[in-house]
């Protein structure tokens, strides 16, 4: 009972890593935009008075990558996700054996009685 709960804890603890460190990015990634955006009126730089946009999508775009980790991809397909598709594999793979075997053991009785 007490090895659950310290499983539970530690996978909560570490949900509640991820999640901060996805605040942490979209904070972040706010200023950073918000910089970017003062850098480029104050400085008005022949470039392109809107160079930061493309910075910026490409961040956003990391964003949304991180976000979907944390938010998708590690709430469904987490440790318990994988044990239970190998036990299910597993269950298969005995299931296949156990017809080959009844599917042999009829055709290895005719080959013994001969």
């Amino acid at each position: 009972m007490e090895k659950d709960l310290k499983k539970l804890y530690t996978y909560a603890r570490q949900r509640i890593r991820q999640k901060k460190k996805l605040y942490f990015h979209f904070v972040l990634f706010l200023f950073g935009c918000l910089l970017m955006f003062v850098t480029a009126v104050l400085l008005q730089t022949g470039i392109s008075d809107y160079w930061f946009l493309g910075i910026a999508c490409g961040w956003f775009f990391i964003l949304l990558l991180h976000f979907s980790k944390v938010y998708i991809k590690d709430r469904f397909m987490n440790k318990a996700w994988e044990k239970e598709q190998i036990e299910n594999l597993i269950r298969r793979q005995r299931n296949r054996i156990q017809q080959l075997e009844t599917k042999v053991k009829p055709d290895s009785e005719y080959i013994k009685s001969e």
